[in-house]
């Protein structure tokens, strides 16, 4: 059997994307339209009942969800790679800098940029409605500015997020990188030399490309 990789280009998916063409693995590939909301239709609820992005279905047919399990799963079952480090503590580093990308740079900042309307309360005039828009996009920049700031701190001067080799925390960290750069949000010194580092990577430039991204 193949592994199944539900996804949506430009999404968070593209850094799962990016790890699965790194090991080479074959794949197939069925695209989530999160706009028509194909994540809330009953076959893909059969499969993520959360209705997330990204989900892989593994060869046994169980389905995985959740950026940072299907990371982790693809570093201990392919470890040939080398996307998670043997040592210890340089293992653990990585965990924390992918937690913390997916859950506050993605989780807490470009979810309050992306889809606004989740944080807006429920009765509002549509003046108060712009008003409160306009605010939690704010916060949401804010948020990926202060979170880049502590990234920025932590980077070495140049190569990779944590140790020599490429690792999951890097195809986290690209994917909200790339956000940050279509949205015109500025990225620290470090932050962007990372950023150009993974775009010169062969397999980022034809995920990219696979994606619809020229």
């Amino acid at each position: 059997m193949t592994l199944k990789f539900y996804m949506t280009p430009g999404s968070c998916s593209t850094g799962i994307h990016i790890l699965l063409e790194e090991l080479d693995l074959p794949f197939e590939v069925t695209l989530v339209n999160l706009p028509a909301g194909d994540h809330l239709k009953p076959v893909y609820r059969a499969l993520n009942p959360k209705g997330t992005i990204p989900t892989l279905v593994l060869d046994d047919g169980r389905a995985l969800t959740e950026f940072q399990a299907i990371a982790y799963w693809l570093a201990r079952s392919y470890p040939r790679k080398r996307l998670l480090p043997d040592d210890a503590l340089l293992a653990a580093q990585t965990l924390e800098l992918m937690d913390y990308v997916v859950g506050t740079v993605h989780g807490q900042g470009f979810t309050r940029i992306f889809t606004t309307e989740r944080y807006l309360p429920a009765a509002l005039t549509n003046a108060d409605r712009s008003v409160w828009h306009a605010s939690v996009q704010a916060r949401g920049c804010e948020i990926v500015s202060e979170a880049f700031a502590v990234i920025e701190a932590r980077l070495p001067e140049t190569g990779y997020a944590i140790g020599a080799d490429f690792s999951i925390a890097d195809a986290a960290l690209f994917y909200v990188a790339f956000w940050a750069d279509k949205t015109a949000l500025p990225l620290p010194p470090r932050c962007a030399a990372h950023y150009q580092l993974m775009r010169s990577r062969p397999v980022v430039q034809r995920v990219l490309h696979e994606e619809g991204y020229r």
